[in-house]
């Protein structure tokens, strides 16, 4: 059974979530191309936590908690390049190191207050944040992510982003990332995908350890595709970190996606891509590609909007998995389920 159908648009149980499972967990926030200079810097949030990631003139990266430490205000907007980040409130003065810089009529020791910091750590050009001072290494949280990877075909050093895509779903964030957990729908639902990918049970592989999810699925021997994928990348790669992390990876030349599902809302999510493309990767191909990515992504909206129309109706109160074809999605379910029993 899952987890009752409720908890797809209770507001107490995305409070709870936001405490238990993002304020504890590694999470995508973006690439190291955007702090390229010493003093950039972007914003982005972990749970409830905002963050703000920076380089600083020692040229470390560092994520920061965005919450001026005077009066609670948010500090710095979206993205940029400053020498230090002022809060609008009342002018206090931050460096990019957290370090406080001026605070008008201060009557202490302006060392004695910085930002707070967050756990920032790099995979490759990937950034990750996690707000949990003590939570295991991201290489840990990946297992053999990077592995898989590059026996796949795709070397993430040697890829460069293309651009962001950033758009919302009217879903509640675990169906989101529940639709990403299967494909038994794709027969069904992802003509284009299915005539490309062997989505047969036999063929396309489910695997779990950890907190990684895995979906692995080999081009069909008389596939079709509306982009060339012919190429070094033999198979499609979907990956899912606990618990909003995606990457993917579709068959043909090197190629990848990452990014993240994030809460917005009992019954929103906001979702987040970065591309990434080998350098000499041909324009047109790459434009194919995307379109063939889009058109599964608006399926895939489609649907996740149906179902959150469905179970927030409350006429029925939980559903059933099917082993093995939604085996991933059991996985994920037990993970938040565990996550919010352990308590705040």
């Amino acid at each position: 059974m899952t987890y009752p159908w409720s908890w797809y648009s209770d507001p107490e149980v995305l409070r709870a979530e936001e405490e238990r499972v993002f304020a504890r967990s590694w999470q995508y926030v973006g690439h190291a191309g955007q702090l390229a200079r010493a003093g950039d810097y972007f914003t982005t949030t972990v749970g409830r936590t905002p963050l703000v990631v920076t380089r600083a003139e020692d040229g470390e990266l560092r994520a920061l908690v965005n919450v001026c430490r005077h009066r609670g205000s948010v500090i710095a907007e979206s993205e940029g390049n400053r020498h230090t980040l002022q809060c609008p409130y009342h002018a206090w003065t931050y460096g990019l190191d957290g370090s406080l810089r001026a605070a008008p009529r201060a009557d202490f020791d302006l060392a004695e207050v910085s930002l707070l910091p967050a756990r920032l750590e790099a995979w490759g050009p990937f950034l990750f944040a996690n707000a949990d001072a003590g939570a295991a290494r991201l290489r840990t949280v990946l297992g053999d992510v990077p592995s898989q990877l590059r026996d796949g075909g795709v070397d993430v050093e040697a890829i460069g982003f293309h651009h962001r895509s950033e758009w919302t779903v009217e879903a509640n964030w675990k169906i989101v990332c529940e639709n990403f957990l299967e494909c038994y729908h794709c027969p069904v639902a992802h003509k284009g995908f299915s005539a490309l990918v062997d989505v047969s049970p036999d063929a396309y592989r489910l695997e779990a350890a950890g907190l990684v999810s895995s979906q692995y699925g080999p081009l069909r021997d008389d596939g079709r595709a509306a982009y060339d994928a012919s190429g070094e990348v033999r198979r499609g790669q979907f990956h899912f970190v606990f618990p909003n992390t995606a990457i993917n990876v579709f068959p043909g030349r090197p190629n990848l996606s990452i990014g993240s599902f994030s809460p917005d809302g009992p019954a929103r999510t906001r979702r987040l891509l970065d591309y990434f493309f080998a350098p000499d990767a041909d324009a047109r191909w790459v434009e194919e590609l995307l379109a063939f990515d889009d058109e599964v992504g608006r399926e895939d909206t489609a649907l996740v909007e149906r179902v959150q129309r469905g179970v927030a109706a409350g006429a029925v109160e939980s559903g059933r998995l099917l082993e093995p074809s939604e085996q991933l999605v059991a996985h994920f379910q037990s993970l938040v389920r565990d996550a919010l029993s352990r308590g705040v």
